[in-house]
C-alpha cells in the first residue's frame, strides 16, 4: 500500500512538474508577444507623429495660397476672404413638424371652479 502511495505521489509530482514547465514556456511566449506588440505600437506612434508633422508642413496657409494662385486657371480657387462667410442668423433652418396628438387627455371642469 505504501509503495502505491509513493508511486501515485511521484506520478503526481511528475505531472505537476510537466504542467509547470509548459505554463512557464507559455508565459514566456506570451510575454515575448506582448513585448513585440509594444514595439509595434511604438513604431506606429513614431510613424503617426512623422505623418502629423508632414501634414502640418504641407497644410501651411502660405503654401496653400501659393498653390491656389499657381493652379488658378485649372482649379478656379479663390482665396478665402471674411466676406465669403455668412452669418448664422441669416440661415433659414427648417421648422420641425408637430407630432400628432395620439392620446388626448380630457379635463373635467367643475362648476364654480375657475382655472387660472
Amino acid at each position: 500500500m505504501r509503495s502505491a502511495l509513493y508511486l501515485v505521489s511521484a506520478l503526481a509530482v511528475i505531472a505537476l512538474a510537466f504542467w509547470a514547465y509548459r505554463q512557464n514556456y507559455q508565459t514566456q511566449e506570451a510575454i515575448a508577444e506582448v513585448q513585440e506588440l509594444h514595439r509595434e505600437i511604438g513604431r506606429a506612434h513614431e510613424r503617426l507623429s512623422v505623418l502629423r508633422a508632414e501634414w502640418a508642413y504641407l497644410n501651411r496657409p502660405d503654401r496653400l495660397m501659393d498653390l491656389a494662385e499657381l493652379n488658378f486657371d485649372r482649379l478656379g480657387l479663390l482665396p478665402l476672404m471674411p466676406e465669403a462667410f455668412g452669418r448664422i442668423d441669416t440661415i433659414n433652418f427648417p421648422v420641425p413638424p408637430l407630432s400628432p396628438i395620439t392620446d388626448p387627455v380630457e379635463i373635467a371642469h367643475e362648476p364654480g371652479v375657475e382655472f387660472p
